[in-house]
């Protein structure tokens, strides 16, 4: 059976409160809102650069058809060009021009056609890019974004790493020349609980799990040495008196 003084068991009591402040420093850092904001910022830009390769993809679809498109109507003015020529130049039969003339008025046609498709292209190039540039104007502002909350972030945790810091050196001033036996006894609690592995008795009621004492502990716990090391019978925890544990 463990053993130690009322003085070194209300030291294990210093080193459970710097345990469940290390947790609780833990818990916070797993749990910063920043995490949760660099995480939907990097979703967010993820997204946007997979809308980025989509729209620059649709805008140089768009310029390769306006490409054809512009090319469409200059084979047809410059088919016109030469009609013209050699319908200003008179030199064919009547036949051969009034042919002409009748190929001009149909080239006319056809041109005025194409410029309009060529337009309407145009338009639908023109707003493409500017689809373009508006995602890449937003996917710069998200890095930015991103860039200064991971800043926010790291600020956050490496304050909570100093304040760790000091909470561990405390625990370990606080062990620090504890009976052996005793400190073994409440790292394997610790380890078996996850938690911290002493408590005060506190008006009959174990202060780790909040259970309150039967009349057989309280009986039991009236009686034991003041060197005797009080264990709860719910959680295991090692239970250290107080002037208020109701015994």
């Amino acid at each position: 059976m463990v053993t130690a003084a009322p003085q070194d068991q209300w030291r294990l009591l210093d080193v459970a409160e710097n345990d469940t402040r290390l947790a609780q420093l833990a818990h916070r850092g797993r749990t910063l809102p920043e995490h949760a904001e660099v995480e939907r910022l990097a979703t967010r830009l993820a997204q946007l650069g997979d809308e980025l390769v989509a729209a620059r993809t649709r805008a140089a679809d768009l310029a390769r058809e306006l490409a054809k498109a512009e090319a469409d109507v200059e084979v047809v003015r410059q088919r016109a060009t030469r009609d013209r020529a050699r319908l200003d130049a008179g030199q064919a039969s009547a036949k051969d021009l009034q042919a002409i003339q009748h190929e001009l008025e149909s080239l006319a046609q056809r041109q005025s056609v194409l410029e309009d498709a060529e337009l309407e292209v145009m338009e639908r190039a023109e707003a493409a890019q500017e689809a373009v540039t508006a995602l890449e104007g937003e996917r710069e502002r998200g890095e930015a974004e991103r860039v200064a909350a991971v800043a926010r972030r790291d600020a956050a945790l490496a304050a909570l790493q100093d304040e760790t810091a000091a909470v561990q050196r405390a625990r370990d001033d606080a062990v620090a020349g504890l009976p052996a036996d005793l400190v073994a006894l409440y790292e394997r609690i610790r380890e078996n609980t996850g938690a911290a592995g002493a408590a005060r008795l506190q008006a009959r009621r174990c202060e780790g799990c909040r259970i309150e004492m039967t009349a057989v502990d309280l009986g039991r716990f009236r009686s034991a040495a003041e060197d005797a090391v009080l264990r709860c019978e719910d959680c295991g925890r090692v239970l250290v008196r107080t002037p208020e544990s109701g015994l």
